[in-house]
């Protein structure tokens, strides 16, 4: 869908350049002088490269809305990991470095994950917020230090470095928030 350069947010999805771009910056200028422009700066979503570009107001951009599909993470296999579509049963298998490392810390069997495809080609990959995971190893607890802010580290079953409340021990479930890897609270 063809928009006016002067429409473009933050969020949006392009097609320009002959590559999919996220806009991550836009600002609008309406100089005393001349026509009004937007000054974009935008990321790549399949190399992750940064773009600034200038548009006139007058000029057309590509807007692509990407296809959002709930999805099940079913099993590691090899290079690859093994999704199911919710609707369809139809599953598909992602390669592990397009995934990350980071995210694939975080997979759990069964776990429901957002994947955004254009055009049957996954772009993108959304897990839940937060998951919970057990403490499988961290320091004793010592009497006296549990009024205190200071957290202190632990290894969660995934792996995972995390610090953790004082106050807590090994075998206690926490919930992980999966975008910055922080302890947000203990589990229920």
């Amino acid at each position: 869908m063809k928009i006016n350069a002067n429409t473009i947010k933050p969020g949006m999805v392009l097609q320009h350049n002959g590559g999919l771009w996220v806009v991550t910056k836009a600002s609008h200028v309406k100089p005393g002088k001349g026509g009004a422009f937007a000054n974009v700066e935008a990321k790549n979503l399949e190399t992750g490269n940064k773009l600034a570009e200038r548009f006139r107001s007058e000029d057309k951009v590509e807007r692509v809305t990407l296809e959002q599909r709930d999805y099940s993470y079913l099993f590691d296999n090899g290079d690859t990991l093994v999704f199911m579509d919710d609707e369809s049963y139809e599953q598909i298998e992602l390669s592990k470095a397009w995934v990350g490392e980071d995210r694939i810390a975080y997979l759990q069997e069964g776990m429901k994950v957002i994947i955004e495809s254009h055009e049957e080609r996954p772009i993108g990959l959304e897990l839940p917020d937060h998951v919970v995971l057990e403490v499988v190893e961290t320091e004793p607890t010592v009497k006296g230090q549990t009024a205190s802010s200071s957290y202190k580290p632990a290894t969660a079953s995934n792996g995972v470095r995390v610090m953790i409340p004082p106050f807590m021990s090994a075998g206690e479930k926490i919930i992980v928030d999966t975008s910055t890897g922080e302890y947000v609270r203990r589990a229920d």
